[in-house]
């Protein structure tokens, strides 16, 4: 008896101390948006796209530091259009000017600022997506994140970022530039046209066969109800007595699959 009460004990604190973690930081002292960086971000990309040298926009990134990022990105849109064109143009630096191997090319840390660096799951994962856990299927978050990740943070995870993040094969959404602007609306059609690509509604058998990008990230889309009204709200539909089947991903590279 008195075991179970210490694994009951331990188990209480261990949850409390991931609870902890996972809360928010404060929000940023900065009120006004840094758009010069979200610009940086969008040349980077653009210089990927056409081969051009980054040692230039490499350098400008290098110059500022965490607090400078944290007070320039002050909402979500801010953080998600910078962060998404950051994760995109070093996918595609890493994997072709830098040669980087797949087992290392999501924790190499080679996003460089001023006082910190980043590897890809840590913009992935970390910051677009609010330090959750890699392999939880968005359920749970990572145990105690660090202070840095948890400053940049979104405030809310947004699914249609799964529809904008492109990480070389063949089942990845296109490759596009995402601007502070017009954020929303180039997400919406990102994801309408990824679904329309990728969703198959067999209404004889009523099941969907979706990406499985939405297995991945179950959690992010609200569960198998929050998938199939994610696929109705941009493909029309009630999907709500359909069985889901989750296609398999095609990982054959497909670099540079610019929109």
């Amino acid at each position: 008896m008195k075991i179970v009460v210490i694994l009951i004990g331990l188990l209480a604190l261990l949850v409390l101390v991931w609870a902890i973690g996972a809360s928010k930081l404060r929000s940023p002292d900065g009120k006004t948006i840094n758009k010069e960086l979200i610009t940086l971000s969008e040349q980077l990309l653009y210089n990927v796209k056409v081969d051009k040298p980054i040692n230039l926009e490499q350098k400008a990134l290098a110059g500022y530091n965490v607090e400078e990022v944290w007070n320039g990105l002050v909402n979500d849109d801010a953080r998600k259009a910078f962060w998404i064109n950051i994760y995109n143009a070093y996918y595609q630096i890493l994997a072709i000017r830098e040669k980087k191997s797949k087992d290392v090319i999501y924790t190499d840390q080679s996003i460089d600022f001023a006082d910190a660096s980043f590897s890809l799951d840590d913009v992935e994962h970390g910051i677009l997506r609010k330090y959750r856990w890699k392999y939880s299927l968005g359920y749970l978050p990572q145990f105690l994140p660090s202070t840095t990740i948890k400053r940049l943070a979104v405030d809310k995870i947004d699914y249609r970022i799964h529809f904008a993040l492109n990480c070389g094969a063949k089942s990845c959404p296109p490759i596009a530039f995402y601007t502070y602007n017009d954020l929303n609306a180039q997400l919406d059609m990102a994801a309408r046209s990824f679904l329309e690509t990728d969703t198959t509604i067999d209404s004889d058998s009523r099941v969907l066969h979706v990406t499985k990008i939405m297995q991945w990230f179950k959690a992010d889309f609200g569960g198998e109800n929050g998938i199939k009204q994610t696929i109705a709200k941009y493909l029309g539909g009630d999907f709500s007595s359909f069985t889901l089947v989750f296609n398999d991903y095609d990982w054959t590279d497909d670099l540079k699959n610019f929109k």
